[in-house]
C-alpha cells in the first residue's frame, strides 16, 4: 500500500442524530477500502451540544489538534435545540472550525437523484446538478458573538475582505472549470445585493477582476432576490453560484430542498489546507434513536471528502471512489429506496445496507 493512498481521518460524530449517519459512512468508506487501493485510519473525536453540557466546551484542544494533524474531517451534525451558550446562541462547531482552520469555502452542491422526489415540476426531466459556494468565514457571520446589543437597539456588522473574495472566487471558478472538464456546463454566476449595499459592489468588483483570468468560464451576476426566485421555477438553469455568507445560509437551504431535502444533501467546507465534510441536515433529537435518520446526507460527504483528497494529494483513485459512491447512491433510489421523509419504510440500516451492496 503506498502511502500516498493512506489518509488519517479525524472523525467528529456529533450530537443528536450526528453518530447514526457518521456509523454508515464509516461503513461506506471501509468498503471502499476493500475495492480500491486506498486505506483509511479513522480517530474519533468529540465535539458538539453533549461536550459542552460535559465540560463547558464545544470542542477539547485535543479534538482541535487531531483536526489539525488529519487529512480530513468528517463532522457529524452538532448542536441541541435545548443547549445554549449564556448568550442563547447555539453550539456550533461546525462554525467554529471554519475560522480555526480558515475553511472560506462552503461548497453545497445540490444534484437530484433519480427516483428521489423534487417539489419542481418537470426536475425529474430536466434534472438538477447545481452547485451552491458560501462564503463562510466573513459576511454576516463575521459578528458571530460580537454583536452590540442594548435595550434600544441591536447591530450586527457584515465584514467583506478582498484577499477572502479574491480566494473564494478563484476556487469557484477552479470548480466551474472542473465541472466543465467532467461534462457539465461550467458557468458562475456571482450572487449578491450589489446595487442596494457598497459592501456587495465591492465583491461584485473583485468578481469582475477575477473573471478575466478564466475567460474560458462563462460568468453571470445576479441580485440574491432574483436568484432564488428563479431557483425554484428553473434551476436546471444553475451550475455553480457563489455568494456571501449569510445569503448562502439561505440559499443553500432552498437548493437542498430542491432534491429531496437537507437528508440528501452533503456539503464541504474548504480552506488552502483544510477540509472539513459533513451533511447539510441538523441533528434532528426528534427522532434520534429510532433508526430512521437518513444518512444519504452523510454518504455523499464522504464521496466530497474522497474527491478533495485526490485534487489535494494526485491521488485518481480517490476521485473514482468518490464517483463509485455516487453511482451506488443512484443506483439504491432509481431501483426504488424510499426513505421515511419521502413517506416510505426504509430507515438507517435499510439505505446503509443497499449502498454497502451496490457498491
Amino acid at each position: 500500500m503506498s502511502a500516498n493512498n493512506a489518509f488519517h481521518i479525524a472523525v467528529l460524530a456529533g450530537d443528536g442524530i450526528g453518530p447514526e449517519v457518521m456509523a454508515p459512512a464509516i461503513e461506506v468508506l471501509r468498503k471502499i477500502e476493500t475495492i480500491s487501493g486506498l486505506s483509511f485510519r479513522f480517530t474519533e473525536a468529540p465535539a458538539g451540544a453533549t461536550n459542552y453540557l460535559a465540560t463547558g466546551k464545544s470542542m477539547p484542544d485535543t479534538t482541535i489538534r487531531l483536526c489539525e494533524e488529519a487529512d480530513a474531517i468528517l463532522l457529524g451534525a452538532c448542536g441541541l435545540p435545548s443547549v445554549r451558550y449564556p448568550d442563547n446562541t447555539e453550539i456550533a462547531p461546525q462554525i467554529e472550525l471554519r475560522f480555526i482552520f480558515d475553511l472560506y469555502a462552503g461548497v453545497r452542491p445540490a444534484r437530484l437523484i433519480p427516483g428521489v422526489p423534487s417539489p419542481i415540476v418537470g426536475a425529474d426531466q430536466r434534472g438538477i446538478d447545481l452547485v451552491v459556494i458560501r462564503e463562510s468565514t466573513e459576511g454576516l457571520f463575521a459578528s458571530m458573538g460580537k454583536g452590540v446589543v442594548t435595550h434600544e437597539e441591536a447591530r450586527e456588522t457584515m465584514v467583506i475582505t478582498r484577499k477572502t473574495s479574491e480566494r473564494l472566487f478563484e476556487f469557484s471558478f477552479r470548480l466551474a472549470e472542473r465541472r466543465k472538464a467532467r461534462g457539465k456546463p461550467g458557468a458562475l454566476a456571482c450572487v449578491d445585493k450589489a446595487n442596494v449595499f457598497k459592501a456587495f459592489a465591492f465583491f461584485r468588483g473583485i468578481f469582475d477582476e477575477i473573471a478575466k483570468r478564466h475567460p474560458e468560464v462563462k460568468t453571470d451576476r445576479l441580485y440574491v432576490d432574483a436568484c432564488s426566485a428563479m431557483l425554484v421555477k428553473r434551476p436546471w438553469d444553475f451550475d455553480v453560484m457563489v455568494m456571501e455568507n449569510m445569503f448562502g445560509d439561505i440559499v443553500s437551504d432552498i437548493t437542498a430542498s430542491l432534491i429531496g431535502g437537507l437528508g440528501m444533501a452533503p456539503s464541504a467546507d474548504i480552506g488552502d489546507k483544510y477540509a472539513v465534510f459533513q451533511p447539510c441536515h441538523g441533528t434532528a433529537p426528534d427522532i434520534m434513536g429510532q433508526g430512521k435518520a437518513n444518512p444519504t446526507g452523510m454518504i455523499l460527504s464522504t464521496a466530497l471528502m474522497l474527491d478533495w483528497l485526490a485534487d489535494k494529494h494526485g491521488v485518481e483513485g480517490a476521485a473514482e471512489a468518490g464517483e463509485q459512491i455516487e453511482r451506488a447512491v443512484d443506483k439504491v433510489y432509481a431501483d426504488g429506496l424510499k426513505p421515511m421523509e419521502f413517506g416510505g419504510s426504509n430507515g438507517t440500516a435499510d439505505i446503509t445496507k443497499a449502498v454497502l451492496e451496490a457498491l
